[in-house]
């Protein structure tokens, strides 16, 4: 018998949905995102529905994102964005509250910040 993967661990598509919304919701009414609030255009839906796929297929579900956009090239397509260690700790957070608000157990919250920031980290394009 095989190990669930992240995504059926979160609830397949509905808890990668609470999980996406929570974290725009607290994006746009928490002071403390306000510069990666910033980042992102005034309507948030569709950055809400390219993360929601993103997750999908990288916590080991439907790979939406792929199927959509190809390869997600990540780096790349934050390169317009100036990225330091203040966006990079505000999207760790702020995520971390999102996982926190989902109900997501501690074990899996763990194991998964530890991913989110080693892939925010490579974000990064800018000193500081």
């Amino acid at each position: 018998m095989s190990e669930k993967t992240p995504y059926e661990m979160l609830g397949g598509e509905a808890g990668v949905a609470r999980l996406t919304d929570r974290f725009y919701e607290l994006m746009a009414s928490v002071p403390q995102f306000a510069g990666i609030r910033a980042m992102h255009p005034e309507d948030l839906q569709g950055s809400r529905d390219k993360l929601f796929m993103f997750l999908s297929g990288w916590l080991g579900g439907p790979d939406l994102f792929v199927e959509k956009f190809g390869h997600p090239r990540l780096r790349g397509r934050h390169m317009p964005f100036a990225i330091g260690t203040s966006e990079r700790d505000q999207w760790v957070a702020c995520m971390a509250l999102a996982m926190e608000d989902s109900g997501i157990d501690a074990g899996l919250r763990d194991h998964l910040m530890k991913s989110f920031f080693n892939t925010a980290d490579f974000m990064r394009n800018r000193e500081g």
